[in-house]
């Protein structure tokens, strides 16, 4: 009986999730679309075999992004996390200016070596610790959150690594890692380069040109994330922390060789994670039996079950509309894919969050009979919408949302009149920007 209202069912249970998850960001994520999920599976829209097909696309993806969460977990054993905020504040030197820019690299890096949730659930108390220590007011505050917040996102853009999404995305558009960077790091780069500069042009009036000067012991007392205070001894901790970053480095690089050589990604990040286990087990003596429990399993279960409800959408038609819309405008040339499935998929990031977005998307892609490098370029194009365009909006990403809601516990008051002031000019220009350079750099490399 549910068959007859297939269509209206599978598209309720699509808006209703989003809905959900927009109006309560403290709540877990998984618990909306596993629902959601289920009223699609009831309504026929996505048959068993469907569900085969769903496992094989996001399996090497969670993996893969799984892998990279036990090396934070890791990290956060050794008390990196600590070590990081203390050396903020001694490369700043006193000086607000420094320190925002030493701010947005440490998020950008931190993009990188995790992922971009994972980056704004670390880097984000503790910069809210390192602020309130400083003893900034809240105007003096949010330059620094604001902006690290939208690089720790945009950041996971140039590496298709550092976003479950994209890695689901690459698997559909059979694309590998190492070909997703080639082409994308340099332009994905440039754009956070200019992203980074229009905020500082943004902040500058309102950026502290002196801080007032704490102490680690200062910093540790306070740190939101005392529990985790670096285990090692002072005077080893610079030299043990610098070959943790190595090490984990030399197992990112490894996940494009891999790529490269055809070697499989997830089980590569598999054995760079148990290496990093072993090391910690060795040294700290902790088992790695605590990653059942650290470990945030439902994000695969969130993944999965959002899948399950775009598959849904894309089976009773909603692909095939984007197809007729789409296919005219970015058949043309490789500027015209990149700029209009950029802008595309930015839209549909602020309305309905990146995830989905990015996933409507590719799908759409892989069913538009394009050449190969079209479709490189407008997959590439559509991560730069859902990843750097979703954020002109607070409502555009998971990582955003959680970020509001963390700042907010934080007693920051940051509405959304502030946040768009802000967004409304950097977010446009970047993204046309990035998506600009994406197509001459492919054009004129590939």
């Amino acid at each position: 009986m549910l068959q007859d209202f297939m269509i209206p069912i599978t598209i309720l249970s699509f808006l209703c999730t989003i809905t959900f998850i927009f109006l309560h960001p403290n709540v877990n994520e998984s618990i909306p679309a596993t629902i959601g999920a289920i009223f699609v599976l009831l309504s026929g829209s996505v048959t068993l075999s469907d569900l085969g097909k769903i496992t094989e696309t996001i399996g090497g993806a969670a993996v893969t992004i799984m892998a990279t969460i036990v090396m934070a977990i890791v990290l956060e054993s050794f008390g990196f996390f600590n070590w990081s905020a203390e050396k903020l504040l001694e490369r700043a030197r006193g000086s607000g200016i420094r320190l925002f820019w030493y701010t947005n690299l440490f998020c950008f890096l931190m993009t990188l070596f995790v992922n971009n949730d994972g980056s704004i659930l670390i880097t984000t108390p503790i910069l809210l610790m390192l602020l309130h220590k400083l003893g900034l007011k809240n105007h003096h505050k949010i330059p620094y959150l604001l902006s690290g917040a939208l690089i720790a996102t945009a950041s996971s853009a140039p590496i298709g690594v550092s976003n479950i999404v994209n890695l689901i995305a690459l698997k559909i558009v059979h694309m590998d890692l190492y070909m997703h960077t080639a082409m994308m790091f340099v332009p994905a780069s440039l754009g956070l380069v200019l992203l980074t500069l229009l905020l500082f042009i943004s902040f500058y009036r309102v950026l502290p040109r002196k801080l007032s000067t704490i102490n680690a012991e200062s910093l540790n007392q306070t740190h939101p994330l005392k529990e985790i205070s670096s285990p090692i001894p002072k005077e080893n901790q610079t030299k043990f922390m610098r070959n943790i970053l190595i090490f984990v480095f030399s197992v990112r690089v490894s996940l494009f060789v891999a790529s490269f050589i055809h070697f499989p990604v997830p089980l590569m990040a598999v054995i760079g994670s148990a290496f990093l286990l072993g090391w910690r087990w060795y040294y700290l003596r902790i088992t790695p039996a605590d990653m059942i429990t650290k470990t945030p399993w439902y994000i695969l279960i969130f993944a999965f079950s959002m899948y399950v409800i775009i598959y849904g959408l894309h089976n009773i038609g909603l692909t095939q509309m984007l197809i007729h819309l789409m296919q005219p405008l970015i058949s043309g040339n490789l500027l015209h894919a990149s700029v209009m499935m950029g802008i595309l998929l930015s839209i549909l990031s602020n309305l309905f969050n990146n995830h989905p977005a990015l996933m409507v998307g590719t799908l759409t892609l892989t069913n538009m009979g394009l050449d190969p490098l079209t479709l490189k370029i407008s997959y590439l194009a559509s991560v730069i919408g859902s990843d750097i365009g979703s954020l002109l909006l607070p409502i555009g990403t998971l990582a955003t949302l959680m970020w509001m809601h963390i700042i907010k516990k934080g007693k920051v008051k940051l509405s959304w009149v502030q946040y768009l002031k802000v967004t409304s000019t950097v977010i446009p220009i970047t993204v046309i920007f990035t998506l600009v350079i994406l197509a001459f750099w492919v054009s004129w490399f590939f």
